[in-house]
This record gives C-alpha cells, structure tokens and sequence, in this order.
C-alpha cells in the first residue's frame, strides 16, 4: 500500500464519523423551529435578512447561494405567510427590498430559542472536561467551515 494511502485512512475513517455526527446534529437541531412547515432554505433566508438587514433579491439569492427563480419562490412563499415584508428601495425605484417582517423576526428568535433549548441541557449535562473539548472542536470546526 503507498505511504499516502495509509496515511490518509485514518483520515478518511475520521471524515466519515464527523459528517455524520454533523448531519445527524444539524438534523435534530433543524427540526426545532417555530412552525415545522416553514422549510430550512425558507429559514435561512428568513434568518439572513433578519441579521443583515434588507436587501434585494439578487443579493439575497447571491448571499444564499441559489438561484434568483428559486429565492423568488422562496421569497413568495414567506411574504404569503407574512414573514417577509418587501418595500422600496432608496436609491432605485425599480429595486425592491425584502426584509423581514415583525411575525418574521419573532419566528427568528423562537426558533432559536427553541434550539437552544434543546441543545443548551444536553451540554450542561457534559463534564468540564468535555464542554471544553465541545469549545475547541467548535473553533475547529469554524476554520473548517471557512475554508
């Protein structure tokens, strides 16, 4: 077996259990939200123009990480239940902004709280010692993520 090959299993094996811890993570903390209904792109949007602000569709489809056709559905869906708010835009006329609505930014903070509250007994209930192990991969897995 070539010495990169060996070198890499470990390696490999590691990828496979932490992305599907982190799946399986994210999975759990995805379905505590407000309204189970509301789909995870349609909450990440909601979430975006809740922290940053009001934008255009386009910077919200660029910012996503989608396709303009596939936020204007995202964003219709969201207006229809008065999440998103959509308004003029300053500088153009022809420019709307979208933003988050009152009921959007209360589905927000409510989501996250219910998150929270799911994760936050789960690692009180941790040792010191592996709540600063939890610290560390957390920093770890920011570089990750950035990368």
């Amino acid at each position: 077996m070539p010495e990169t090959t060996k070198r890499s299993a470990p390696h490999a094996s590691l990828s496979t259990d932490f992305r599907i811890a982190v799946n399986r993570l994210s999975r759990t903390l995805r379905a505590q939200k407000a309204d189970t209904t509301v789909s995870d792109a349609m909450f990440s949007a909601l979430a975006r123009l809740h922290r940053d602000g009001p934008m255009t569709l386009a910077e919200l489809s660029r910012n996503e990480g989608v396709t303009p056709p596939s936020m204007t559905k995202t964003v219709a869906a969201l207006v229809d239940r008065g999440l998103l708010s959509k308004g003029g835009h300053g500088d153009d006329r022809r420019k709307v902004l979208i933003g988050a609505a009152p009921a959007g930014a209360d589905f927000v903070v409510e989501t996250r709280r219910r998150r929270d509250g799911w994760l936050s007994p789960r690692i009180a209930a941790l040792t010191p010692a592996e709540r600063r192990v939890l610290a560390e991969a957390t920093e770890i897995m920011r570089r990750l993520a950035h990368q």
